[in-house]
């Protein structure tokens, strides 16, 4: 079987303003860099196809902290940078799923603890979540590209005719009746997949829910601002309520006023998160009591919990079993890999959201390892514009998701993606509380970038063979 490997990679950092701010734990989102990769890759004989894979470099999201943004931005690019040339030098020809898994078992730790030691500017050590944001646009690339070149459309080269079976990826976990032995990637997702998918609309921690919370600095842009505005304009059924996770009054009330708009608009289902900040299980247990007992409709409409506690599970080894008995609750940030899920099973955890920005490879072998271990999925939406929301639905579209999708690009920065909603309508507006997966067609991903209008600024980094 022939197989490809990258002879030039091009780097876009694609800087994108939000239209209202987006409120992280503690800190605040105004605006992010897209990191856009363009990777060509070439077989034995000469051949060469291109690959696209993007990403937001959220700072907020990957690498919380109190050191400055500036600082933690340019370190983030700066670590792209530097992968661009770890992804050249490898020089292997594989199949992505191999070539990917490599990468993050092997070279993705060495690179981040020499950036760590020779090259970062912030007075902090890198967190691994950000090493992962940063290494997604490539892996995703070549994904996009190894398809192409197969001409297929990128799920189809998941199958057991291009790959072993799982079990030279996976372990199950100790004591299960679990193998990965004769069992393929293929055999875990959906098909056909789902043309359309529920969508969920994020409620920030500053978002207005009524006009008392209006502040007069509001866009007028022709978009939402207020909550019941947007259920109705897009037919919301589905609503993620951020909280503070250190005040519990204001943690509870924001609650009980999110789903109050929710439920008299037609929302069918809630979530709440916490976004790593709290310490003690008993606040969210405490929370979920006060809500049974004082509003048992909405304790019924809340379908789960994400992650409350910090990211760091070894160092935060949280015993979660008080919550998961009352309600789902879903790893997250501490989702890096199938082994920080395994953990999180044995603490207690009952499902996790994946996401794309932790790469493709990684994604897909997580995925394949909570299912087989019964544990719940969702996908989770960092706020995905331009073509980092393409992989992004596909995989919700292919995988048993607990409830469609979050997508909430078209709330923070609609214009950013303007391009590429022309090409894909259905994938940047959310109508009757769906997305319309249709116009994703092709090999690959399926952008067609070659139709897309959208005029990039210059490479900030080029390395080629």
């Amino acid at each position: 079987m022939e197989y490809v490997r990258p002879v030039k990679i091009e780097i876009y950092f694609i800087p994108v303003e939000n239209r209202i701010p987006l409120k992280f734990g503690p800190e605040i989102l105004t605006s992010v860099t897209c990191a856009r990769v363009h990777m060509l890759v070439a077989d034995r004989s000469g051949k060469v196809v291109d690959g696209w894979g993007e990403v937001p470099l959220s700072v907020q999201w990957g690498w919380p902290s109190t050191a400055s943004y500036e600082t933690r931005h340019r370190d983030m690019k700066q670590f792209c940078q530097l992968l661009a040339d770890e992804w050249m030098n490898l020089k292997l020809e594989g199949h992505p799923m191999d070539t990917g898994h490599m990468f993050l078992e092997y070279v993705l730790p060495l690179a981040h603890i020499r950036f760590n030691s020779k090259y970062r500017e912030t007075s902090e050590d890198m967190p691994w979540l950000s090493a992962l944001i940063c290494n997604s646009p490539f892996d995703i690339a070549f994904h996009d590209a190894y398809a192409k070149y197969r001409e297929l459309p990128v799920y189809e080269i998941y199958g057991r005719e291009f790959l072993p079976d799982l079990s030279s990826y996976l372990e199950p976990a100790p004591g299960s009746s679990v193998s990965f032995s004769g069992k393929y990637i293929e055999d875990y997702l959906r098909t056909p997949p789902l043309k359309e998918l529920i969508v969920w609309h994020l409620v920030g921690g500053t978002d207005p829910v009524d006009e008392e919370e209006l502040t007069g600095s509001e866009p007028h842009d022709g978009y939402p601002v207020l909550l019941e505005d947007w259920i109705r304009e897009d037919g919301l059924k589905c609503l993620k309520i951020k909280l503070r996770g250190n005040d519990f009054n204001w943690d509870y009330h924001r609650i009980v006023k999110v789903a109050r708009v929710g439920i008299e608009n037609g929302v069918w289902w809630f979530s709440v998160d916490f976004n790593c900040t709290v310490k003690d299980p008993s606040y969210v247990v405490e929370m979920l009591d006060k809500l049974l007992y004082d509003e048992p409709e909405i304790y019924a409409r809340v379908l789960y919990v994400e992650q409350p506690f910090p990211y760091d599970l070894e160092s935060n080894p949280v015993d979660v079993r008080g919550i998961s008995s009352r309600k789902p609750i879903f790893m997250d940030e501490s989702a890096h890999d199938w082994r920080q899920i395994r953990y999180g099973r044995e603490l207690g955890y009952s499902g996790v959201a994946l996401k794309t920005c932790k790469t493709q490879t990684s994604a897909l072998l997580s995925y394949c390892w909570a299912k087989s271990h019964g544990m719940t999925v969702m996908v989770q939406d960092l706020t995905n514009p331009m073509l980092a929301q393409i992989p992004h639905l596909l995989l919700a579209s292919h995988i048993d998701t607990i409830m469609g999708v979050e997508s909430n690009s078209m709330q923070f920065y609609p214009s950013a993606s303007e391009p590429e909603a022309r090409v894909h309508p259905g994938l940047y507006r959310r109508r009757n509380g769906m997305l319309d997966l249709r116009s994703i067609r092709g090999t690959g991903f399926g952008y067609r970038v070659e139709e897309i209008q959208r005029e990039l600024p210059e490479p900030a980094y080029v390395v080629r063979e």
